[in-house]
């Protein structure tokens, strides 16, 4: 059922924001990805090229992409670019990944060294951003041989734990301020106040997807926090499989399960624990969250339900997100986002490759 959902979806799927090149559609290609590696099907790595083929330009220029816009999402899509170089060999698909690398050579950073979320959005550090560019910089830096990217990238990782590491959950938070400007930056720490789940699934893939891409030696100054964030993320996880929107706070009374996060935390276990980052042992991470996410709707076929559709920090649309609790449960629920169909690819591959591998004992 799941992969005829995926094919159907990804078949009649249209570019998340008008062609223009965007991570929601690179959620999408990564999921894709993920079962062309597991399963070997070419009818997953066709949907990537025909999709990513039509968002590049002969000139190797990218549709709609505006490098001065400093936007960290952007780089995300490039994990595609790097895969279909891989499976293809078309220099063509290198080429255009050194855009995406050509901002990230003059993007801002903060004081300690991190890339700015977005040029509109100074001097704050996003766990979104973490999994948007460090991942996809590492790839390049591995494939052009370019160990500077890659220790780079460790570096940043390891500077916004720490800046965003909140003692009193051990959790993270959202976001960070370092300018201490914005209104819902603590004028302390600068840190953002509830724990949106989402904002850690990020964290929890991007946790992973470096462990992989960098090895275990590479990722030992890392590797301590990433197994204890991994077990608090277990430790959140409720009885019935899933997490909820506001991850810690189950007596909210409007809180509910929600299925990106779910399904990126579901990615990150099985993941982590084939790095052996998670503890070997015999959890069904993704049957609850399969039974629970994709429905059957009307007219035929199914659709994946409970997706929080958007959520982020400071003013949008004529209101202010304060990252309060409060806020992030009124953010519309939607069906069938590229936020979490994406992500449920992702662990469903995740979980496919769990049954067929034997448990690692080590990262890489």
């Amino acid at each position: 059922m799941l992969t005829d959902f995926f094919d159907a979806y990804t078949t009649a799927y249209k570019p998340y924001k008008d062609g223009r090149w965007c991570y929601e559609d690179g959620l999408i290609y990564r999921g894709l990805e993920l079962l062309h590696k597991t399963t070997g099907e070419s009818r997953w790595l066709d949907h990537i090229k025909q999709r990513v083929d039509a968002q590049i330009t002969q000139d190797s220029k990218l549709v709609g992409y505006d490098q001065s816009d400093y936007n960290i999402d952007n780089i995300m899509s490039g994990r595609a670019l790097m895969y279909l170089y891989e499976t293809t060999g078309d220099a063509r698909y290198l080429a255009t990944a050194e855009t995406l690398v050509d901002q990230l050579s003059t993007h801002p950073r903060t004081n300690s060294g991190v890339y700015w979320h977005k040029l509109r959005y100074p001097w704050q550090v996003w766990l979104d951003g973490l999994y948007m560019g460090l991942p996809f910089q590492i790839s390049y830096g591995l494939k052009t041989e370019n160990a500077a990217l890659v220790e780079d990238a460790l570096q940043q990782l390891d500077k916004a734990l720490v800046m965003t590491f909140v003692p009193a959950t051990g959790l993270y938070c959202h976001a960070v301020d370092e300018a201490r400007k914005q209104r819902w930056a603590n004028p302390e720490t600068g840190q953002s106040p509830a724990h949106w789940a989402r904002s850690l699934g990020w964290l929890a893939m991007a946790l992973v997807d470096v462990a992989e891409l960098v090895g275990e030696k590479r990722f030992a100054p890392l590797r301590a926090r990433a197994e204890v964030f991994l077990a608090n993320v277990l430790r959140l996880r409720g009885a019935d499989g899933l997490w909820l929107q506001v991850i810690d706070q189950p007596e909210l009374a409007e809180n509910y399960k929600e299925t990106s996060a779910s399904a990126m935390f579901v990615y990150g276990l099985l993941k982590g624990r084939a790095l052996g980052l998670v503890p070997d042992q015999t959890t069904d991470f993704f049957g609850p969250l399969g039974d629970f996410a994709v429905k059957p709707k009307s007219g035929g076929g199914f659709e994946m339900v409970e997706i929080c559709e958007v959520a982020g920090l400071g003013p949008f649309e004529n209101r202010y997100r304060d990252g309060s609790a409060e806020y992030y449960l009124s953010e519309r629920v939607v069906a069938d986002d590229a936020k979490g169909v994406g992500p449920m690819m992702m662990s469903y591959a995740a979980s496919l490759q769990a049954e067929s591998v034997p448990v690692s004992a080590n990262v890489g």
